[in-house]
């Protein structure tokens, strides 16, 4: 089977590095995949979000099915242009892709369901949304409507941060279109976790729980980025939390999507916040958590192919995921500049160094490949993922290999994990 996977990321990457090894694949092409996914596959210079040009793509490499990775081409509709040139594809069509696509349609959808998330209102007039803000005298979180590369979030500290929040999302368009809209939502505590679940349309498979850490420096300070490091599973995600997950989010959000005639396959990542025991989702996305994935697709057993292709097919029944590896924990290592501009074409060294610490496993991201040489070509460069009994013993491998690579600048915290971990270093 030719396989195609659309991406550039670490996401892609730890993707990657599973499907290569799938005795179903004869070739893996990436487009258009980076530093690492050239020393495993072939990546081919197609930009993710030109339609066309995938499309084009897929039909001239006679590509037998194509496992989308990020958000945008899904919303763009990517998944229906290769539906049309009879080319199986992993992920979903543009109508459920709006679960992503549109923060104000996934609010009404969780209202109109019945999903515990925050009270929330939808503004479409700056002016009208700065009133409201002042009427309440609170601050609320600010969430620009459409996609914005996981930056569109802002947690205002108070009534000032709210105003001016809503000023650069919607007046000075800080995420162009994105803002036109924002959903005000309250502000809600506890411990954020992400929970992946992989649709058929009609049935779902729960995956394992992750903590992503979005917060740019160590102790969850500084500015919100695409995520510096994630581990799995995560404590607070006890047999009954997981259970109430199940049960009053996941269960009736497949019902939701049945009842709205919504033909949902691919993966849904439902954001959590977890307080006392009780979940609420913050938001829905409809691709894989990223770097969520990495950890993921650390404890995976075995071929992951079956799990893409079942939900592609529209039938997952006999697919059970097997969690192989107890725990995995991976570090974000971030160019300078990082979440604003950044410095790119930064030599990478001891790559090989890092890959040789035992269940430790290097994933690009924002790398270029040129020969033997690395270099940096983006915000989040580098997912350094280990593997292995516990969330100790496997933050103390990635870190390891952490102190083995260096460039320009590097960006790090040393905290992943904190919540697990029986001792978090905080070491500048």
């Amino acid at each position: 089977m030719r396989v195609l996977i659309v991406g550039s990321g670490g996401r892609e990457h730890a993707i990657a590095a599973k499907l290569v090894r799938s005795p179903m694949v004869s070739e893996l092409l990436c487009a258009p995949g980076n530093g690492g996914t050239a020393a495993i596959a072939r990546n081919v210079a197609v930009n993710a979000e030109d339609v066309a040009a995938v499309v084009a793509l897929a039909k001239a490499e006679k590509i037998d099915f194509v496992f989308v990775g990020p958000e945008a081409p899904l919303v763009l509709g990517l998944v229906d242009a290769l539906a049309e040139a009879g080319i199986l594809a992993f992920g979903p069509r543009r109508e459920a892709a709006r679960m992503e696509g549109s923060k104000v349609w996934s609010k009404r959808f969780m209202h109109a369901h019945g999903i515990p998330t925050a009270a929330s209102e939808t503004f479409s007039d700056a002016d009208a949304a700065e009133k409201f803000v002042r009427a309440s005298g609170k601050p609320w979180v600010v969430k620009a409507d459409g996609l914005a590369a996981g930056k569109g979030v802002i947690v205002a500290a108070d009534v000032a941060e709210t105003l001016d929040a809503i000023d650069r999302l919607m007046r000075k368009r800080e995420f162009g279109a994105a803002g036109a809209d924002v959903v005000l939502e309250e502000r809600l505590f506890g411990q954020e976790v992400s929970y992946h679940v992989v649709l058929d349309g009609e049935r779902f498979v729960p995956l394992a729980a992750a903590q992503d850490h979005k917060r740019l420096q160590d102790g969850d300070v500084g500015p919100n980025t695409g995520g510096m490091g994630a581990y799995s599973p995560p404590p607070v995600v006890t047999a009954a939390v997981e259970r109430k997950i199940l049960e009053r989010v996941v269960e009736p959000t497949v019902r939701g999507f049945r009842e709205d005639g919504v033909d949902f396959r691919g993966t849904l990542f439902v954001g959590l916040m977890i307080d006392g025991g009780e979940p609420r989702v913050l938001e829905y996305n409809v691709r894989f958590g990223d770097p969520e994935t990495e950890v993921l697709m650390a404890r995976y057993g075995g071929d992951v192919l079956p799990l893409f292709l079942g939900s592609a097919r529209g039938d997952l029944r006999g697919v059970t995921p097997r969690w192989e590896t107890p725990a995995a924990l991976c570090v974000v290592l971030a160019a300078p500049g990082y979440p604003g501009t950044v410095k790119k074409g930064l030599p990478i060294h001891g790559l090989d160094a890092a890959a040789r610490v035992p269940g430790v496993q290097v994933l690009h991201a924002g790398t270029r490949r040129d020969g033997e040489h690395v270099t940096t070509s983006g915000g989040r460069v580098l997912c350094v993922t280990a593997s292995g009994a516990s969330i100790d013993a496997v933050a103390a491998s990635a870190y390891e290999a952490v102190d083995q690579i260096q460039f320009e600048g590097m960006q790090l915290r040393r905290d992943i994990g904190h919540h697990a971990r029986s001792h978090a270093t905080h070491k500048a």
